[in-house]
């Protein structure tokens, strides 16, 4: 009987043995796909986006960061950012004047009730639009970061009167602007 578990034990120190080369035989192939693996995750383009209780919220959140109502909102500048909401995003009459004409700020919660979701993105993917509005600071944001941002406006409703059309270069405007031309310091006019 000694015999048989001596030679039971060989055999399965034999089998061990196999065991244990045929795992260090595949461990390379298996560290060099698992490499392979975390790359292409790596690799994958990642793109950030707000994530709050609801697009609102986010769209809320973007609306301020991205300084919209420093444009849209009249009055913003004077009430040091606390105006309620329900005056948000209603366009001004005060142009933006330079090489391009005279621009206005839309009035973004009228813009928005006859605009959908997917024509809100692609405007923004154009980037098509006129100074001063930093419409290449918006090309890169996720889609749901823009969707977030037209359904809290949308969420306002409607409010406000249209802002006035745009002035072809050249000619001058009927309402307040506001010159956005270098302009040379008087000591160095000399």
């Amino acid at each position: 009987m000694q015999r048989e578990t001596r030679t039971g034990s060989r055999s399965s120190a034999a089998d061990r043995a196999r065991a244990a080369r045929r795992t260090v035989q595949w461990l390379p192939g298996a560290a060099l796909l698992a490499l392979i693996g975390c790359a292409a995750v790596a690799r994958s383009p990642v793109s950030p986006h707000i994530t709050a209780g609801s697009p609102e919220e986010a769209g809320r959140y973007l609306i301020l960061v991205g300084g919209c109502n420093d444009c849209h909102t009249p009055g913003w500048d004077r009430s040091s950012g606390r105006l309620p909401t329900s005056e948000w995003l209603t366009g001004s009459d005060v142009g933006y004047r330079g090489p391009w004409g005279t621009s206005y700020a839309a009035n973004l919660r009228n813009s928005v009730q006859n605009l959908g979701e997917d024509a809100w993105v692609r405007m923004f993917r154009a980037a098509a639009g006129r100074p001063p509005m930093p419409w290449l600071n918006y090309t890169t944001l996720h889609d749901r970061d823009l969707v977030a941002m037209y359904r809290f406006i949308r969420s306002l409703g409607e409010k406000g009167v249209r802002a006035p059309e745009a002035v072809p270069a050249g000619e001058e405007p009927t309402t307040p602007y506001i010159l956005m031309v270098p302009q040379q310091p008087e000591s160095r006019k000399k």
